[in-house]
């Protein structure tokens, strides 16, 4: 079965921890892409590369700033993957809850314990 094109949606797009990265810089402010290179401490194609896949799928945004091309963080096809996620929160939040309980427990008999000393 041939694998879905990364440029399909966001997230065949996330995928690649690279994007990721960029994504994570971006959120923070825009930036021109030698400042991403040198942030991430990967070649400059490489980078040209992946922005151009987030591009493609709406997740950055790009403008022309005189001779340099600032690229952003467009946040809105980030959405899908957000709820989809979100559908496995109670999971989590069920174990974590359990933990504390038990944490909870052990705190107790350790206070318990400590007091007949």
């Amino acid at each position: 079965m041939a694998r879905a094109a990364t440029t399909v949606d966001a997230f065949n797009a996330v995928a690649e921890p690279r994007r990721r990265d960029i994504l994570d810089v971006l959120a923070h402010g825009e930036l021109p892409v030698n400042d991403l290179v040198a942030r991430l401490g990967l070649a400059q194609p490489l980078v040209s590369k992946h922005l151009r896949v987030l591009r493609e799928v709406g997740l950055v945004e790009v403008r022309d700033e005189g001779r340099q091309r600032i690229y952003r963080l467009n946040g809105h096809p980030l959405k899908p993957i957000h709820d989809w996620v979100r559908a496995y929160e109670r999971t989590w939040t069920e174990r974590f809850d359990r933990l504390d309980a038990v944490l909870e427990e052990l705190k107790d008999m350790e206070e318990d314990n400590g007091s007949d000393d």
